[in-house]
């Protein structure tokens, strides 16, 4: 599983022109499944999104997470994450989890940041096309993937 972590002062996702999740000071996630992902992977990654010491404190360090700022997260299924532009100039999207199973997963993702104690969580739609817009604070940007290949 892959994530991609943007620190944001805020955030939103649309879908034909209507917004359908945002959060302001938090976390905007790009989640996506891949081939093999399985409920421990999906713990790894939300346990990591959730304790991420990201935000500043007092003295200026990145030393709080979304939850010691009680900020939200937005969270965004991306299968795109698992495209391979290493051949060609065409992306292949072989290594991506299959997208009922992926779907459940990134479903549950939103219920366990919620479950981590995060109080607003907001979500965009599974598979459509969407319009996401945010504002990265700093700029803040972390890339986790569960199998630790970075």
């Amino acid at each position: 599983m892959r994530a991609v972590v943007q620190r944001v002062t805020h955030a939103s996702v649309a879908v034909d022109g209507a917004t359908i999740g945002e959060i302001n000071r938090g976390l905007l996630v790009l989640l996506g499944a891949g081939a093999g992902d399985t409920d421990e992977d999906l713990a790894y990654i939300v346990e990591k999104i959730v304790n991420l010491r990201i935000f500043s404190d007092l003295a200026g360090k990145m030393n709080l997470s979304v939850l010691d700022i009680g900020g939200g997260v937005l969270m965004i299924s991306q299968f795109t994450l698992y495209g391979d532009a290493r051949k060609g100039r065409r992306p292949a999207f072989t290594s991506a989890l299959e997208p009922v199973a992926a779907k459940a997963l990134y479903l549950r993702s939103i219920e366990l940041v919620r479950a981590a104690g995060v109080q607003h969580v907001a979500a965009g739609s599974f598979g459509a096309d969407m319009q996401v817009s945010l504002c990265n604070d700093g700029p803040v940007t972390i890339i986790l993937d569960s199998s630790k290949a970075f």
